[in-house]
């Protein structure tokens, strides 16, 4: 039994198959194809089956990452969306929270509402808070709104109906009659989507859904019809923004929660492999083409978040807490107005991509830059199989970067490299010094295929010691979407003081959100013995406007005294204090329903290869070193316990780790680079 991992990046898809038996595990990467995605997933299919003469019926696991639905909000695109929702309430996604997060730079523009006012549409109908029906849904008035939609051509449409998290029953009979007169539409109810209070939030979030919906859907036909080509028969899942594993027809149903799926499952490879080696804390740091993603694993767990902002959009699902820059191998370096050095976070992308890839790009990138010092092999990269063109590399830095700021070409490549470095820097520090945490105590966990060209330098400049670079970095998302489970978050809204009563009313809340889970877990054909469920409840202080999450897994007479405690001490932790004496409010409860994935066991590495450099070449390590020579190892001639001095540089088919003069790596035994930044 053959298991694939597929993440789709903007410059390379990445696959990794692993033998459910053995663990042996094979990486592979294609250029991805931004026009269909699914192209690069059927290529890289396709040439794993017959690189490694496989049966495509001995293929019984497909998870896949996908940046569809993030693509489509952060380039604007997406159907031809409407809203419906209650009288007197079409104006909240333009009016949002007032926020002003950059009220001095007069360059930042509000992004347009995902549905145009022309098409924000009311109804007469009105629910309460407690979920009492006030005002009766106008059906005529929802008929006559699905005419006019139907007249102009809307591909999809979001219902938001005011409280509709109490009581959906307006909501769905909403969609009965949307569905009867636009059957080719996409129809989704927030109710479904973001059953939560918070009216901007649920606007938000379900009309993003509706704006991503039908190119999902497209994509999604041609992923399986690609799939089916490859000759494997069984249905592919794909990862969400959680980290989990969801169905494609869950997919195709919460576009939404796919707004981080491959970065998330690098957290959680990362989280597995530091729990297993003995760095149960890490900062995860994902460099692709176009982006740098970095989240904190704290106690081999990774760290979540309600709710983000993507492309400007809140977006309230349950998250992996990342933060990303546009800083990846593609980015752009350029000279803004006044004649200073920017890098990013425009990108070359996949196509046409930086001048030294040969495939037509014209401006300097970071990868140009790193090929001009040598860090990245200036004759091919992918094992040989990609040629590199340093020359051109080199010209283009000297013609846009060098000469107009009169540098010389080294000068002016480590430049662009620093200041994508302070970028990436402060990312690490904005989730992790930025909250409390002691980056002394923490070790970078570098992927991506160029995280390890980055990485120790970041590491010094954050004060992180050790710097961890797992095995084939580039295809560590996909690796970690073989290590993720199938999962799917619920929430029922329960605004309430705590008290004796209300604790017992949780109960109930919990009841009826057990048996949602167990109905989506048997649309997803997991078996009882593999379910697992986990239960939060978010609470506040009375008064406050934002809550923490605390843990809550039984509820005995005796259990709302702990949970009282571990609220104060989940507050303290979060903002640094905690009031005892105050009444604590309950705002959802929470339940992650979990099934069980069998996964192949992670090996230890054997012994092999000579643990002999293959070769030297001169590396530019900056004005203090210079030109340095400096030995080049292949990474599969390295065993566990090598030992490697810097200066050299460790290559491998996806990615290149430089380590720096006077920096030491020793390989562990299951393959990882161990670097000590001291």
């Amino acid at each position: 039994m053959y298991r694939i991992g597929i993440d789709v990046g903007g410059t390379f898809t990445d696959l990794v198959l692993t033998h459910g038996e053995s663990g042996k595990t094979v990486f592979h990467k294609v250029p991805s194809t931004p026009h269909d995605p699914s192209e690069a997933i059927h290529r890289g299919i396709s040439e794993l089956i017959q690189d490694n003469g496989l049966d495509p019926a001995d293929i019984r696991h497909i998870g896949h990452g996908t940046t569809v639905a993030t693509n489509l909000v952060i380039e604007r695109k997406g159907a031809r969306c409407a809203l419906l929702t209650t009288q007197g309430f079409r104006d909240i996604l333009d009016i949002g929270r007032q926020t002003r997060p950059h009220i001095f730079d007069y360059s930042v523009r509000k992004p347009e509402a995902l549905a145009p006012r022309k098409w924000r549409l009311e109804v007469a109908e009105r629910i309460d808070a407690r979920g009492q029906a006030v005002e009766p849904l106008d059906e005529t008035a929802v008929r006559q709104a699905a005419q006019a939609m139907k007249d102009g051509g809307i591909e999809a449409v979001a219902i938001c109906f005011l409280h509709a998290y109490r009581n959906p029953a307006h909501e769905i009979r909403a969609g009965e009659i949307l569905r009867e007169v636009l059957p080719q539409a996409y129809v989704c109810l927030s109710s479904e989507v973001l059953p939560e209070f918070r009216e901007y939030e649920r606007f938000s979030t379900t009309a993003l859904n509706a704006k991503v919906g039908p190119n999902m859907e497209r994509y999604l036909g041609r992923f399986l019809q690609r799939v089916r080509e490859t000759g494997v028969k069984i249905e592919p899942f794909t990862i969400h923004s959680n980290g989990g594993l969801m169905s494609v027809e869950s997919v195709r149903r919460f576009p939404v929660r796919t707004c981080l799926s491959g970065p998330a499952a690098g957290v959680v490879g990362a989280a597995v492999m530091g729990r297993i080696i003995g760095y149960p804390d890490l900062v995860t740091f994902d460099v692709g083409g176009t982006s740098t993603d970095v989240s904190l694993i704290a106690d081999g767990k990774a760290m979540l978040s309600a709710s983000r902002s993507v492309a400007g959009y809140p977006v309230k699902t349950p998250m992996v807490d990342i933060h990303v820059i546009g800083a990846g191998g593609g980015s752009l370096a350029w000279l803004d107005d006044a004649g200073s050095l920017k890098v990013g976070p425009q990108s070359a992308g996949a196509v046409p991509g930086p001048v030294g890839y040969g495939r037509g790009g014209t401006l300097p990138t970071i990868t140009d830059a790193q090929i001009s010092l040598h860090r990245l092999n200036p004759v091919a990269v992918l094992d040989g199989k990609m040629p590199i063109y340093a020359d051109a590399a080199r010209q283009v830095m000297r013609e846009k970067v060098a000469e107009p700021l009169g540098l010389g070409v080294e000068v002016a490549s480590e430049g662009v490299i620093r200041i994508a470095n302070a970028n990436m820097s402060r990312a690490i520090r904005s989730v992790s010094t930025e909250r409390g945490y002691d980056l002394s105590k923490f070790a970078l966990f570098a992927f991506g295929g160029a995280g390890p060209l980055h990485a120790l330098d970041v590491a010094r400049e954050c004060g992180i010691p050790t710097v961890i670079v797992p095995p084939e970095p580039g295809n560590m998302c996909a690796r970690g979407i073989l290590l993720s489970d199938i999962s799917f978050d619920f929430v029922a809204t329960a605004i309430a003081v705590v008290t004796p009563q209300t604790w017992a009313d949780a109960t109930s809340r919990f009841e009826s959100l057990q048996r949602a889970a167990d109905q989506w877990l048997d649309e997803e054909k997991v078996a009882p013995q593999d379910r697992a469920f986990v239960k939060t409840i978010d609470a506040r202080y009375v008064g406050q406007n934002f809550e923490v999450q605390v843990p809550a897994q039984d509820f005995d007479a005796g259990s709302l005294d702990a949970f009282l405690r571990d609220f104060h001490a989940a507050h303290q932790k979060e903002y640094g204090y905690d009031v005892p004496e105050r009444q604590v409010e309950i705002i959802n409860c929470r339940m992650k329903a979990v099934g069980a994935i069998v996964k192949a066991p992670l090996v230890k590495l054997e012994a092999r290869g000579d643990n002999q450099p293959s070769g030297s070449r001169e590396i530019y390590f900056g004005a203090g070193h210079g030109w340095q020579p400096s030995a080049v190892y292949h990474r599969s001639n390295l065993s566990p316990g090598a030992r490697v001095e810097g200066p050299a540089v460790i290559e491998e088919m996806s990615s290149t780790t430089v380590i720096r003069p006077g920096q030491s790596m020793v390989m562990d035994d299951y393959g990882n680079l161990i670097i000590n930044i001291a």
